[in-house]
């Protein structure tokens, strides 16, 4: 599972992050609110702790925008705050669970697993555009119930068009989400990843479902537009 900790104390946001990857979590780290809304409205988290106290903007204010925007991952808000009318208002804002600070690292990590087992029931595991399907609990695709044999990579780019189906992806983007933040990786590199996907989806039939939208980026549309 891939979380986000959303901390402005980069000593606690060490730690946090080191128990959770030592748990099996895939984690990622913003210092700040605005940071945490721009990663989440990017990547797709499962589980996101945020700091109820941070610069530019809340913990409460970023699990409200996200809930807006549908944001359908488990939030655990940590605060030091534990007034009931507090911890009432943290709930409301659209955080599943609080955990008061000081807390002890296993009460964080059992409060995540109890997340989890309500996200898996409630998750919506799919993702459909033109016959692609994108299955988020097997991590496959498949176009008309033909699986595609994707590299990790190759998966990481299409899902990320699958999941904003229409809406442009800037090659700054997609390169950030396929190889991560700050590689050195050339416009080369990418064209020629679209090019091996695009033949894996002409080898099961698809359509020509790819967009290149040039001097910025890719997009998924209909083939007869």
């Amino acid at each position: 599972m891939r979380v986000l900790v959303a901390e402005d104390d980069q000593r606690l946001a060490k730690m946090l992050r080191l128990h959770l990857e030592r748990a099996g979590y895939q984690v990622d780290v913003a210092q700040d609110g605005v940071e945490a809304l721009l990663q989440c409205q990017t990547y797709r988290y499962d589980l996101l702790v945020l700091d109820w106290m941070m610069p530019r903007k809340s913990g409460v204010e970023v699990a409200a925008t996200l809930r807006q925007e549908q944001f359908e991952g488990g939030i655990l808000m940590l605060t030091a705050r534990d007034t009931e009318i507090d911890l009432v208002h943290g709930l409301d804002s659209g955080a599943d669970d609080y955990l008061v600070k000081p807390f002890q690292s296993n009460e964080l990590l059992a409060r995540l697993r109890a997340l989890s087992r309500r996200q898996q029931k409630a998750f919506v595991s799919t993702v459909s555009f033109n016959g692609l399907l994108l299955d988020l609990s097997s991590q496959t695709i498949s176009y008309e119930r033909h699986p595609i044999d994707l590299t990790r990579r190759e998966f990481e780019f299409l899902s990320l068009l699958l999941r904003r189906s229409g809406q442009v992806m800037s090659r700054e983007l997609i390169i950030e989400v396929v190889w991560g933040i700050g590689a050195d990786i050339t416009d080369n590199a990418l064209d020629a990843l679209v090019r091996l996907v695009r033949k894996k989806l002409d080898a099961v039939g698809a359509p020509n479902l790819i967009r290149t939208v040039r001097g910025f980026g890719y997009r998924l549309g209909d083939p007869h537009a």
